[in-house]
C-alpha cells in the first residue's frame, strides 16, 4: 500500500463515505427530535428521556423489529430510495400498534457492499419522515459498508421500534366473541411483503411502463409505501370503552395467517371477498403468475393493510372515529383458529 492512501477504503470499506452519509441526513435526523431526545447525532448509543412515562398507570414497553425484504431490489432498479424508509418505519409501528401500542423511537441499520453517501441518505431521510409522521424519534442507527457479504450494488434495510402501551389497555382485548364484526382498513398495494414473487414475474417489464388498462405506471404500483395506520387508529385505541377488541397487521402470510393471530383458538373469521375495493394492482400479479385466488391471499394483504375486530354495537362508533374508508368484511364465528374466505 503506497503512503498517503487508505488500506481501509482499498480493503472496501470508505470511512469518509460513511461520515458523508450521516452529515446529508443529520437535519432529517435531528428534525424527528423531541424534547425527550438526549444527545444528539454521533454519540455511542441514543438516549430517550422516559419520566413521562411515570404518568401511565402500568406502562408496557412494546418492540419490534423487522425489514423491508427484497423489496430493497426493487427501489434499487427504480432507483427510488426515500419510499423504502417509510415502508420500514411503518411496517414496525403497525406491528406494535396492532399491540395497542404507541411508538416512542426507531432505530435502523443500512447496509451494503459499496456505501453511496448520496443513496444512504435518501434513504435514511425516508426513515425520518415516516418517524416523524407518527411522532417517533429517530434515536439512532447505524450504516454498515460489508464488500463480502453484500453483491454489489445490493444494499439491505432493517429497524426496531420501541413504544408504550398501558397494561390495562394492550391488544388482543378480552371479550371477543362470536357476531364480532371485521373491519377492514385499506392498503396501498403490497406494502412490503410477496416481492420475491413480484420481482420474479415482471423481470422483463419495465417499471416506467404503463399496463393496459391502468392510469399508473408499475413502479408507482409496485413500489408505493406501506401505510401506517397509528395516526388512523390512534383515537379509536384511546377509548376507554375499548371499543377495538383486537387488531391484526396483514403483512407475510397475507390475510389467511395473520387473522388468527389476533383471535382465541375457537373462533374462525369468515372473510367475505368482494366485500371492499380490490387495488388493480393485486389482478395484475395474479393474472401475469396465474396465481390461484387462496395463494393470492396467502402471500399478499388484497388491499387489507389492517383488520380490527369490533362488536357489532360499536361498529359505527369506530369508523366515525377512522378518518379514512373501512368497511365491514366479515365476521367471528365459532370455530378452530382459521379464516374461511366466501
Amino acid at each position: 500500500m503506497s503512503s498517503g492512501g487508505s488500506a481501509y477504503a482499498a480493503a472496501g470499506v470508505d470511512i469518509d463515505a460513511g461520515n458523508e452519509a450521516v452529515a446529508l441526513a443529520q437535519d432529517a435526523l435531528t428534525a424527528t427530535y423531541g424534547a425527550e431526545v438526549l444527545g444528539g447525532v454521533g454519540a455511542f448509543g441514543g438516549l430517550y428521556d422516559a419520566a413521562a412515562l411515570r404518568e401511565m398507570s402500568a406502562p408496557v414497553l412494546a418492540a419490534s423489529v423487522d425489514g423491508v425484504g427484497t423489496k430493497v431490489l426493487l427501489a434499487e432498479r427504480a432507483g427510488e430510495y426515500a419510499g423504502i424508509g417509510h415502508d420500514l418505519v411503518n411496517h414496525c409501528v403497525n406491528d406494535i400498534l396492532a399491540q395497542g401500542a404507541s411508538p416512542l423511537f426507531f432505530l435502523d441499520y443500512v447496509a451494503s457492499a459499496k456505501l453511496s453517501p448520496k443513496k444512504a441518505a435518501a434513504v435514511v431521510k425516508g426513515v425520518a419522515d415516516a418517524c416523524r409522521n407518527c411522532g417517533c424519534a429517530l434515536l439512532g442507527g447505524e450504516t454498515a459498508e460489508m464488500p463480502d457479504v453484500y453483491a454489489a450494488d445490493a444494499f439491505d434495510l432493517v429497524g426496531a421500534v420501541v413504544g408504550v402501551v398501558e397494561k390495562m389497555q394492550r391488544l388482543p382485548r378480552g371479550g371477543i366473541a362470536e357476531g364480532d364484526l371485521l373491519v377492514g382498513l385499506r392498503s396501498s398495494g403490497p406494502h412490503t411483503n410477496g416481492y420475491t414473487l413480484i420481482r420474479s414475474l415482471f423481470a422483463d417489464v419495465s417499471l416506467e411502463s404503463v399496463p393496459e388498462g391502468h392510469d399508473r405506471s408499475l413502479g408507482e404500483m409496485l413500489l408505493a409505501p406501506h401505510r401506517c395506520y397509528y395516526p388512523l387508529l390512534r383515537e379509536s385505541l384511546g377509548m376507554r370503552d375499548g371499543n377495538i377488541k383486537a387488531l391484526a397487521h396483514i403483512t407475510g402470510g397475507g390475510v389467511l395467517e395473520n387473522l388468527p393471530r389476533a383471535l382465541p383458538d375457537d373462533l374462525d373469521a369468515v372473510v367475505r371477498m368482494g366485500t371492499w375495493p380490490l387495488p388493480a394492482v393485486f389482478s395484475l400479479i395474479q393474472q401475469r403468475g396465474c396465481i390461484t385466488d387462496r395463494e393470492m391471499y396467502r402471500v399478499f394483504n388484497m388491499g387489507l393493510g389492517m383488520v380490527a375486530v369490533v362488536s357489532p354495537s360499536a361498529l359505527n362508533s369506530v369508523q366515525q372515529s377512522i378518518a379514512d374508508e373501512t368497511v365491514v368484511i366479515g365476521e367471528l364465528v365459532g370455530g378452530d383458529g382459521r379464516v374461511r374466505l366466501t
